[in-house]
């Protein structure tokens, strides 16, 4: 039964491997210290946090997440540790809320790994704090309890620091506040929250499981599942898509064939039945078909369960990883014991012991990697079918969909840029979707920089691939607008992306011949910036009848070339302006840029860049998933060689236009 905690209370904890779930309703920081027998952190060797998340026994999330999973094993923490602190803050300078009082009051929970819980706490009666002591797990005479704690602090997590014990607290907050802002901007955006109709419905072998679930209360990040045995390696899943979200695949029974009934899944009834697999055969799993997720339309449940692929691969591989670590970290315990004792360190006992803790090592791993295996067979078989069913807008250059593309009457939920896969299994693509309209600009780094493949292609190779990755994500937009509702503008100062740009300039797509020098570029910006200014004040005055006759109304795109060539100062700020300010108001940026060769400007830029989702006209590993924070490597989407689909979307655009007369 769980303990119900108030302020000051204490429980004893029956098992050393927790973990500690914290839900808060809004990103917050998570992180924790160590403490000796008298409370007091030795150093920041004994602080996990976001910038640090591993200690020995102890992990926590690397970004700022409205959910977090710390994983603790008591048995394997540093000699002298008697306490351990955890601590939550509300990240600074990233637009949120800058106290507790304005958000939920956070929940935190201890539990057993099998997410039994054994204590609770809600933080309630938080004002002015912006950083909060949550509670403290501490040992008494050989024994370890869990106390609520609930300190706030005002001065923030610097002061939080600084109780703790803690020197220079102001330069580790910084260091921290900083690795938040850094994981936030390399972070994919999650899909909005779900409702509570939100869950995919996977179909067991003739039959369908409707067992409600609640949703949690936001979708935003949550760390890996570290310290776990191999045995219970399967992934948690709680996908969180558009109106209505998803999960996807789950561990199968160990051997036989893939098993698609997803044991592990709690499932809710859609709005609308999605499509269901055909009768499977006596003794034979359900075959995986597309558009099996909830959703008021065939593009809405596709969006959803390519989430759910998404979350899926990212949280199995996260449980497979940390079984891994768990495993390692059990031998180098094992062994330190065995070698401890000076009577092993004579004749062959040593020896055996190091060959018997390699042995449980293996098995583990052994065991994990048969779960991940599981689990990733059940996502390629889903991924087969999907991807040939996806539509224009989710689908890849060379699928056949687009050879037969009409220009839509209304825009998709999102459009693909790209695709994400993970070393496990490089093969298991997962398209990389943003929604519409856009949320955030795209920055595609020219720098040599950027990856280790574009450190070896020739400058202006790499210069050239980026602009032509531009142009065809600006095709892919104006294919997916209806005609007459997007524009696209081009800043190319120096002329020097006349060959990428032919398709758009051949089909007479542009808003306008693409700008060159800097009178062209001020044109251009002062054009756009004049837009957003009218539309803000339009919108804020609720006058949208009073805009000028002549102002495009529809979204507009601005491809950028080779910045910073060709901006001055006041330039710089507009585009800077635009960047922050457009996307509401339906202006876009889209930037070819190397920010080496922006460096002169300083940290006035980095507001700029972290704005921006950066991709790659190459392979790289930039990109982080919004629940676990892997490292995945972004695939730019790429027109088959020889294939003529760009000229002939960009045709069709040209048509559609002329048809409706715009």
């Amino acid at each position: 039964m769980t303990a119900e905690l108030v302020r000051g209370q204490n429980h004893t904890l029956p098992q050393t491997r927790l973990e500690i779930r914290v839900s808060a309703g809004t990103p917050v920081v998570a992180g924790a210290t160590l403490g000796d027998e008298q409370g007091t952190v030795r150093g920041i060797e004994w602080i996990a946090h976001p910038g640090s998340p591993q200690l020995p026994g102890l992990e926590v999330s690397q970004q700022a997440a409205a959910d977090h999973r710390l994983a603790v094993d008591l048995e394997a923490l540093p000699t002298g540790a008697h306490r351990v602190t955890v601590l939550l803050a509300l990240p600074v300078g990233v637009g949120g809320p800058v106290r507790f009082g304005a958000v939920p009051a956070p929940f935190v929970a201890v539990t057993g790994l099998d997410g039994t819980e054994i204590a609770s706490f809600t933080l309630t009666d938080l004002d002015a704090e912006s950083a909060v002591s949550a509670l403290e797990l501490y040992r008494r005479q050989d024994v370890w309890k869990v106390r609520a704690v609930g300190q706030g602090y005002a001065g923030g997590l610097a002061a939080m620091l600084a109780d703790q014990g803690v020197t220079e607290p102001a330069a580790l907050a910084g260091t921290i506040q900083e690795a938040v802002t850094r994981g936030l901007a390399r972070s994919v955006a999650p899909p909005p929250p779900r409702t509570p109709e939100g869950d995919r419905v996977r179909h067991a072998t003739g039959s369908a499981d409707h067992r409600p679930t609640a949703p949690p209360p936001s979708p935003a990040p949550e760390p890996p599942e570290p310290l776990t045995d191999p045995a219970a390696t399967g992934p948690a899943h709680t996908a969180q898509p558009h109106t209505v979200p998803e999960p996807a695949a789950a561990g199968t029974s160990a051997g036989g064939p893939i098993n698609y009934a997803h044991p592990r899944r709690q499932h809710a009834a859609p709005p609308s039945p999605p499509p269901t697999a055909p009768p499977a055969q006596p003794g034979q799993p359900a075959q995986p078909v597309a558009g099996d997720a909830t959703g008021w339309s065939m593009d809405e449940r596709l969006y959803n369960q390519i989430w759910g692929m998404f979350e899926d691969l990212a949280r199995a591989v996260a449980a497979y990883r940390s079984a891994v670590d768990f495993a390692e970290s059990r031998m180098d315990q094992e062994l330190d014991r065995a070698l401890s004792d000076p009577r092993n360190r004579i004749g062959g006992a040593g020896d055996r012991a190091r060959e018997a803790a390699c042995a449980k090592r293996d098995e583990l791993t052994s065991r994990a990697r048969e779960a991940l295996d599981r689990d990733l067979a059940q996502l390629a078989a889903e991924a087969a079918v999907v991807e040939p069913a996806l539509p224009a807008a989710y689908a890849g250059w060379g699928n056949p969909v687009w050879h037969a593309h009409r220009i839509p009457m209304e825009i998709p939920m999102a459009l693909r840029i790209g695709d994400l896969h993970l070393p496990e299994r490089t093969d298991l693509r997962i398209p990389l979707l943003v929604r519409l309209p856009l949320e955030r600009g795209i920055w595609v780094d020219s720098g040599r920089a950027a990856s280790e493949a574009a450190a070896l292609m020739d400058t202006d190779r790499l210069r050239r691939l980026a602009m032509e990755t531009a142009v065809a994500h600006a095709a892919r937009l104006l294919a997916v607008y209806p005609p007459g509702e997007f524009a696209v503008h081009v800043i190319d100062p120096a002329g020097s992306a006349a060959g990428p740009l032919a398709p758009l300039v051949e089909a007479g797509v542009l808003a306008g011949p693409p700008a060159a020098g800097p009178g062209g570029v001020a044109s251009v910006l002062a054009h756009l910036t004049r837009r957003v200014d009218l539309v803000q004040m339009a919108v804020r005055a609720r006058a949208a009848d009073s805009l000028p006759p002549d102002l495009d109304t529809g979204e507009q795109l601005l491809v950028v070339n080779d910045f910073p060539h060709g901006f001055d100062d006041r330039a710089v700020t507009q585009l800077r302006y635009l960047a922050d300010e457009g996307p509401a108001v339906g202006v876009h940026l889209l930037m070819v840029a190397d920010r080496e060769e922006a460096s002169a400007y300083g940290p006035i830029l980095d507001p700029l860049w972290r704005s921006l989702l950066r991709i790659t006209p190459v392979a790289d590993s930039h990109l982080a998933d919004p629940w676990v924070g892997h490292a995945w490597t972004y695939e730019p989407l790429t027109v088959p060689p020889g294939s003529r689909v760009l000229e002939q979307v960009l045709a069709a655009v040209a048509e559609a236009r002329r048809a409706a007369g715009r």
